[in-house]
């Protein structure tokens, strides 16, 4: 039977002192890398980007709506319609003893409206007033209605009212009367929508104040309209 190998002893590094270095030999240490861009830098520059096309597409889309406004305004060349009252007939108008009055006209209203695609709708909630010397008269409304394009429409308004009509405001029509000229106010609100090719818009509202000068409010009389002013505006 064969004797086991001699029991081989393990060696050390000593050192000139003869004493052991147990310090093991240097690890390879891995050098980091380093890349050429910053995070923060590659972070503000994706920013920039984003701000530049949120820009480009709201300049972008400004100028597509303006184009599409500018050349539907130039297909439609919209006009604002034009009215005239035509005729102012008396039917009654009466000043009671007590200072009353009780007075009722009949106001025809020429609407011309002169747009090849644009028609108007009358809506509801319309209102006419007649005033003398800020002292209403009579009062009423004005039918609902289209009024197609390129159309001519003579709108009759009824007008009723009971309303105190004082000693101040007699003095006052006997002298107009005398002289042949009657100050009178005709104020009309009107809710209208525009129709374009059948289809409605939004709806505004139109108030129209025009200046009425008559030679008499005689009842069953024609009266004679001497001078007229018009005054509008719209209210969204």
């Amino acid at each position: 039977m064969e004797n086991p190998p001699p029991y081989q002893q393990k060696y050390a590094m000593v050192n000139s002192n003869h004493r052991a270095n147990l310090r093991p030999p240097p690890q390879r240490r891995n050098i980091p890398r380093y890349h050429s861009s910053y995070p923060g830098k590659s972070s503000g520059s994706f920013c920039l980007k984003y701000v530049c096309c949120c820009f480009l597409f709201w300049f972008a889309l400004i100028v597509l709506l303006a184009g599409a406004a500018f050349a539907l305004y130039n297909m439609l060349q919209p006009e604002i319609p034009r009215y005239n009252v035509d005729r102012f007939d008396v039917n009654a108008f009466n000043v009671q003893q007590d200072f009353s009055l009780h007075a009722e006209f009949v106001v025809t209203v020429k609407s011309d409206n002169p747009n090849q695609h644009i028609g108007f709708q009358y809506g509801k909630d319309s209102s006419v007033v007649v005033t003398y010397r800020d002292s209403i008269l009579c009062a009423g409304t004005l039918p609902t209605f289209l009024q197609p394009q390129e159309n001519t429409t003579m709108i009759q308004i009824l007008l009723k009212g009971e309303s105190e009509f004082g000693s101040g405001l007699q003095e006052a029509l006997m002298q107009n009367r005398k002289t042949g000229k009657i100050p009178l106010l005709v104020e009309v609100k009107a809710p209208i929508s525009v129709v374009v090719h059948d289809f409605p818009m939004r709806q505004v509202t139109v108030l129209l104040n025009c200046s009425l000068v008559v030679d008499n409010l005689s009842p069953k009389k024609k009266a004679r309209i001497l001078s007229s002013t018009y005054q509008y505006a719209v209210a969204l």
